[in-house]
């Protein structure tokens, strides 16, 4: 009994647990980010007039409500994903298309703000938690960092005009009624042609370039960020 417990007790010694911190450090920035994406969607359709995401309990900020699950693998294994789509009704709204466009922009806007406040608490947390040079303080500032990437990276992948994706339904708001309507018979299909080209090089390099174009330039919230703490410092 005593050598069964030792050598179990050798086995969880053993593990690399560095890999389960880092599926810690993707999973829960991923969540902040897609829960407060589609929080957004839903907030902006209830002021807009459509409370149908308010009735379906999708206005919280409880992740569960909002996972998708393979768009949650698929923002932790290739940093772009996606969540449970909020339930709008656009004909609750005075414009239909206008509404919806303005409804859909919401999401990918949200990150937008996400990625600067968070690239501005890295700046400002970086002294502070490298001079604290502990594990737990490194991997908040990883988590910080990730959280600002992945922000920006579900910004980048949503204006994408394919349906579901929030930049179809931008693009779909400027055509005809009827030409809406056709289009939007392919949403269910579109997310299966993206799983395909997000997983290989054809869209998967693009959005990288694209996704790390954009961070690279906001960066600078992060020096802000930095530029105050040093200045409290000395």
């Amino acid at each position: 009994m005593f050598n069964t417990v030792a050598s179990f007790s050798d086995v969880i010694s053993s593990l690399d647990w560095s890999v389960l911190l880092n599926i810690l450090l993707s999973v829960i920035p991923a969540l902040i980010c897609i829960t407060l994406h589609e929080l957004s969607h839903g907030f902006i359709a209830y002021k807009l007039g459509d409370d149908t995401a308010k009735r379906m309990g999708r206005l919280t900020l409880n992740p569960i409500k909002h996972i998708d699950i393979v768009g949650l693998i698929m923002m932790v294994a290739f940093k772009f994903g996606w969540a449970k789509p909020v339930p709008v009704n656009m004909y609750n709204f005075k414009n239909p298309k206008r509404g919806m466009a303005i409804t859909a922009l919401a999401g990918p806007l949200s990150n937008v703000i996400i990625c600067c406040v968070f690239l501005f608490i890295y700046g400002l947390a970086y002294i502070p938690l490298t001079v604290a040079g502990t594990e737990i303080a490194q991997a908040a500032l990883n988590m910080i960092y990730i959280t600002a990437y992945l922000s920006i990276a579900l910004a980048v992948f949503n204006i994408i005009p394919v349906p579901p994706l929030d930049g179809s339904k931008v693009l779909f708001s400027l055509m005809s009624d009827e030409s809406y309507m056709k289009l939007m018979r392919y949403e269910r299909y579109g997310m299966i042609l993206l799983l395909v080209l997000v997983a290989t090089d054809i869209l998967g390099n693009p959005l990288y370039t694209a996704t790390q174009f954009v961070f690279d330039n906001l960066f600078f919230f992060a020096d802000w960020g930095f530029a105050l703490i040093q200045a409290l410092y000395v």
